[in-house]
């Protein structure tokens, strides 16, 4: 296994530290994305049948819908498992509650001013497909925007080439509230989301990840409609010092970097023991795991800092997306967190059980994001409008300096539009 090796000078030096999503290389992909985007806008379904035919394999027939009959999503419920639909059940539950915990009532400031909380009209939410199926988005996505009680969600996925989806993603639909699921993957999904056609609805945020191309449709139609972020390669860092059990470590830095060769594993100990005995433990590790090859190319990096407060300057500079922290103390280095998208503190608080049960959301900022964004959340599906209700005697209270400040811009309508109230 490949682990670059740094001490903290070395490793604030490497490019590496000063990793970004950096979406200008991919130009051809953009360019793609570019003309899926602008066809599906001016064609509509007639655009989303032949993309769907060259990118999914699959497209409805003339008269068929994109739409995956209602009843078919109980019925898949149905079809799980008992312990498959047990656990969907049990982690939609963990991940309502948690959401519910985040519900913003409307505010009031000074009187006469006021600032509502509503939900947008209508959500889409995105699941990927292709080589596996992810209800666990289905649950992450759906059941935020529907404790922010968004009237209608939708939900798009790409369907198997004979026009399936499969069961685990319709059934984790059916839990989680999801009004229609529509046979749709890639960029054309976002872009039909974005913009709308005969047969599927324009929603108002987007939410969900995807591969680069999900990601580039994205940021092409923001703008026209929300989005949850533009998301990069998963992350994980996990902070440890030598008391930790390295084949824990291993295990953790292996359950991210599984998902993509351009994912990141990042260990940062105060212990050179530790990072040989984690490197022997991964190495081991990856003789049983069937992502093996996955693993091996992605990005796993080992930094031995001086002490621990250093390893949290350095992870709070990383601002990663999953941070771990397991060490003697724990509690109190988490109190020194101040960016990343999720942590997980102790050596049992494993990220996978984040990304799936625990009940806090799993899509979250990547790429150094986390210095000023946040997990999606019910806030990924709620706006705010400031109402002023004022009299003529909160009028005269701001006269004076509305127009001073009017008359420093020069926008003497401005001016007028105030003192005309008191002629």
């Amino acid at each position: 296994m490949p682990v670059r090796r740094f001490d903290v000078g070395s490793w604030l030096d490497s490019p590496l530290s000063r990793r970004r999503l950096d979406l200008t290389q991919f130009s051809k992909e953009r360019e793609a994305v570019a003309e899926i985007c602008s066809r599906v806008l001016a064609e509509g379904d007639e655009a989303l049948r032949e993309l769907g035919r060259r990118f999914d394999g699959w497209a409805p027939a003339p008269g068929e819908s994109f739409e995956v009959p209602h009843r078919e999503l109980a019925a898949a419920a149905d079809r799980l498992a008992p312990a498959d639909r047990s656990a969907l059940e049990f982690a939609a539950g963990r991940i309502r509650d948690f959401h519910e915990r985040q519900s913003e009532p409307g505010s009031v400031g000074l009187p006469g001013l006021k600032l509502v909380t509503r939900p947008v009209r209508r959500a889409g939410v995105y699941a990927p497909g292709g080589r596996a199926a992810y209800p666990s988005t289905v649950l992450m996505t759906v059941i935020p925007a529907r404790v922010a009680k968004v009237p209608e969600v939708v939900l798009a996925t790409p369907p198997r080439p004979d026009g399936s989806v499969p069961s685990s993603i319709l059934a984790a639909a059916h839990i989680a509230g999801v009004d229609a699921v529509y046979r749709v993957g890639g960029a054309q999904a976002i872009a039909a989301l974005a913009y709308g056609t005969a047969s599927i609805p324009r929603v108002d945020v987007v939410a969900g990840p995807g591969n680069i191309y999900v990601t580039l449709a994205k940021k092409e139609v923001f703008g026209t409609v929300g989005v949850d972020g533009i998301a990069g390669p998963t992350e994980v860092v996990v902070v440890a010092d030598g008391k930790a059990r390295p084949d824990f470590v291993a295990a953790d830095l292996a359950a991210q970097l599984e998902h993509d060769p351009m994912a990141w594993g990042v260990l940062i100990t105060d212990s050179s023991q530790l990072a040989d005995r984690v490197e022997e433990e991964l190495e081991s590790l990856l003789r049983g795991l069937e992502r093996a090859d996955i693993i091996r190319q992605a990005n796993c990096c080992v930094i031995v800092a001086q002490d621990m407060e250093q390893a949290m300057h350095v992870a709070n500079d990383f601002a990663p997306e999953h941070l771990l922290i397991v060490a003697r103390d724990a509690a109190r280095l988490a109190a020194q967190v101040q960016n990343a998208g999720a942590v997980f503190v102790g050596a049992y608080a494993t990220v996978p059980l984040g990304d799936y049960s625990a009940g806090p959301n799993h899509t979250l900022p990547t790429s150094g994001a986390a210095r000023f964004s946040s997990p999606l959340g019910v806030h990924t599906f709620l706006k705010r409008t400031s109402v002023l209700s004022l009299n003529r005697g909160d009028l005269e209270t701001l006269r004076d300096a509305s127009v001073r400040l009017a008359e420093m811009e020069g926008l003497g309508a401005h001016a007028h539009a105030i003192e005309v109230r008191l002629e």
